[in-house]
């Protein structure tokens, strides 16, 4: 019985995988999913799928033939008024809410988008540590205890103590009979990762472009957190200044003024420099502007940045420019025109909801 629910039971989470695949996109872009994320599990709406049967009808009700009609009559359903049926006996659609780890998210993310696993570079600095159950000892709390072990060690004795009776198979346990598992910890070394995201909050970035900027950032998190056990993330935002802040405060502020990008490159080099050695740390720098900047000087500044100081850090370093009514949209140009051989930079035009699964496949899909 336990094998056929144990077999039930894959064989709907099979189920329920493919139904994610299949509407992904769909969830990607819904950004009420960000807000049911619990420990580490999203519900995610599904169709409920119904098995189906026969419905019996009550006793004397007839059978195939009976009734009233003349031959030739239609057997279509009857023209009843709007509002005259009935109350029914039958279910109506329903949805079903399923948990899904974001564990499992990342994998479904990958399998679809067909993402290589991640390389980590550098060392591995941050140790996590794991349990391993690796035999069998005399002492040990109750919760441990070795049921097949003692049960062996009560027949043993019993057998050569020579009260075992065959005819009256009965095995009675003593405290020198307890067996239980023993365990050790393990070191697990993790290669260490940061995420550094930027973004525009000038003036010409409105709440629909940040509301893009926060759905794929949940998701290159979800990616990323799969990869790397040992995982930061830091948030940087700018318009003619830069400053760090909190996760809320990133994706929360509203501000206006003008946009000097290189003041974002530079507090991210800064961070670099100072905190993650390139040697030790895997950096996924992340910038998303609607492309508009202050003047040439200025992204002339943020190529020299990030020729000089980021590049030769980073993993990668990854642009994503949000369309808007009221940017420019030049800078992904410059950056193209600069470093359009250079593979450590990836661009991504993200025109709207739509865009961000291609673009996690444009940013993810190196492997670096």
């Amino acid at each position: 019985m336990s094998q056929r629910i144990d077999q039930d039971h894959r064989r709907f989470r099979e189920i329920v995988r493919g139904k994610i695949k299949q509407n992904l996109r769909k969830y990607i872009v819904q950004g009420e999913m960000l807000g049911k994320k619990g420990k580490d599990v999203v519900s995610i709406p599904l169709p409920q799928i119904d098995i189906p049967h026969f419905r019996f009808g009550g006793k004397q009700s007839g059978g195939v033939g009976q009734g009233p009609g003349e031959v030739g009559d239609s057997l279509g359903p009857g023209q009843e008024q709007p509002g005259a049926g009935k109350a029914g006996d039958r279910e109506g659609q329903h949805i079903l809410e399923v948990d899904v780890t974001l564990e499992e998210l990342a994998q479904i993310l990958q399998e679809e988008l067909k993402l290589p696993r991640i390389q980590p570079k550098g060392k591995e600095k941050i140790l996590a540590w794991k349990d391993r159950y690796i035999g069998v000892r005399r002492t040990g709390p109750e919760s441990l205890r070795h049921f097949r072990h003692t049960f062996k060690a009560a027949l043993r004795r019993q057998i050569a103590m020579g009260t075992y009776d065959p005819t009256n198979p009965r095995v009675s346990f003593v405290r020198e009979d307890r067996r239980y598992r023993s365990w050790r910890t393990d070191p697990m070394p993790q290669s260490c990762a940061v995420i550094i995201y930027m973004m525009d909050v000038s003036g010409s970035m409105g709440d629909e472009q940040k509301e893009i900027v926060r759905i794929e950032s949940f998701w290159i998190d979800t990616w990323l957190r799969n990869q790397y056990k040992g995982l930061e993330s830091r948030y940087i935002i700018h318009d003619a200044m830069a400053r760090e802040v909190d996760r809320d405060t990133f994706f929360r502020t509203r501000e206006s003024g003008g946009t000097m990008i290189s003041s974002a490159y530079k507090l991210c080099a800064k961070m670099i420099e100072e905190e993650y050695p390139p040697t030790e740390w895997n950096i996924y720098p992340f910038h998303f502007s609607d492309g508009d900047n202050w003047s040439v000087d200025d992204t002339l500044a943020c190529i020299d940045l990030l020729k000089s100081k980021i590049l030769p850090a980073v993993n990668v370093f990854c642009y994503g420019q949000v369309e808007s009514p009221y940017g420019s949209g030049q800078f992904i140009k410059d950056l193209e025109e600069h470093f359009g051989q250079d593979d450590r930079v990836i661009t991504s035009e993200i025109k709207n909801k739509d865009a961000i699964m291609d673009s996690i496949r444009t940013f993810l899909g190196s492997g670096k």
